[in-house]
């Protein structure tokens, strides 16, 4: 599917014109797919790397144009079980056109980041700059899900909370190794500043880019090792848990096979003292009795 833009009054809009400046093409068939090949000669490859979810980012320059595959927060599903993907992203760069390819279709102009647009080049870095801020409100998400993960681990033992958690760490892994891949494509942007024709605004951009990707990748880093943390003293907690409660479960089986013994005792078909005394059945029952109370102080006494 494709969806033209154009750059109006400072903001990028939605166009009918057939020649609009931007133009984004979200998971295209293979009519679209061979227009950008033949038509815009972008490279049969590279466009195959912007919508391969496990492509790393980097930038390459083309006869025509600038090709730069980024990554980015996927759309998070019900169907994900917690688990966040990344995905890729291709900006195409012309001389008076921009080309985006996406796997699926996300919010691309959205935001106080895109407030004061005037060329093509800062709309790519914008698109950047959206990209991290988007990170960001994902991680905020998984802290909120840790921190219900963990009220319910406390109240209950059961192994799928732990999963969970796990399987949250697992995307702070992607999460990371993609926000690390887009910060070498940031540095290499600005290395690349003269020879893309950056302005000084677009480069003073570049340096916010820089310094927003770092906090970023240390924030994930930051909350990736506070789980795996958490993970490691949540399952002891629920092991020593399982400790506890099956302790409790064979001190109620000694309580009860203590007077158990005593009353088979007194039950046997022998002879025994007592057995014709009229109060035997009274006596029998607490000795019974007396024996709990000595396995209690026992208890008591050895502090278990």
């Amino acid at each position: 599917m494709m969806t033209r833009y154009a750059i109006v009054q400072n903001r990028v809009v939605p166009s009918e014109l057939e020649l609009s400046p931007i133009l984004v093409f979200t998971n295209p068939d293979e009519r679209e797919k061979k227009y950008l090949i033949e038509e815009l000669k972008i490279d049969e490859h590279t466009l195959a790397s912007a919508l391969d979810p496990d492509e790393l980012s980097r930038l390459e320059f083309e006869p025509n144009h600038t090709a730069i595959i980024f990554k980015r927060p996927r759309n998070y599903s019900g169907k994900d079980k917690l688990l966040f993907k990344v995905d890729s992203c291709g900006v195409f760069l012309f001389k008076d056109r921009l080309i985006l390819v996406q796997t699926e279709d996300l919010p691309l102009f959205e935001g106080k980041q895109f407030a004061n647009i005037q060329t093509l080049t800062e709309t790519m870095l914008k698109l950047l700059y959206r990209t991290i801020f988007h990170f960001l409100e994902h991680l905020k998400v998984i802290t909120m899900i840790t921190d219900e993960l963990e009220r319910k681990i406390n109240k209950a033992m059961e192994n799928k909370y732990l999963l969970n958690l796990f399987t949250l760490e697992k995307s702070l892994v992607y999460y990371l190794n993609s926000i690390n891949s887009n910060g070498g494509l940031i540095e290499k942007l600005k290395n690349n500043s003269v020879k893309l024709g950056f302005t000084t605004g677009e480069i003073e951009l570049l340096d916010d880019l820089i310094i927003e990707n770092n906090q970023c990748y240390r924030q994930s880093e930051i909350h990736s090792n506070i789980l795996a943390s958490l993970m490691d003293a949540r399952a002891s907690i629920v092991g020593n848990n399982l400790n506890v409660l099956m302790k409790t479960l064979n001190l109620i089986t000694i309580s009860i096979m203590v007077p158990t013994l005593v009353v088979s005792i007194f039950s046997m078909n022998v002879p025994i003292p007592g057995q014709a005394h009229q109060h035997s059945f009274w006596l029998i029952m607490v000795l019974a009795i007396a024996s709990v109370g000595a396995m209690m102080l026992i208890w008591k006494r050895k502090k278990w």
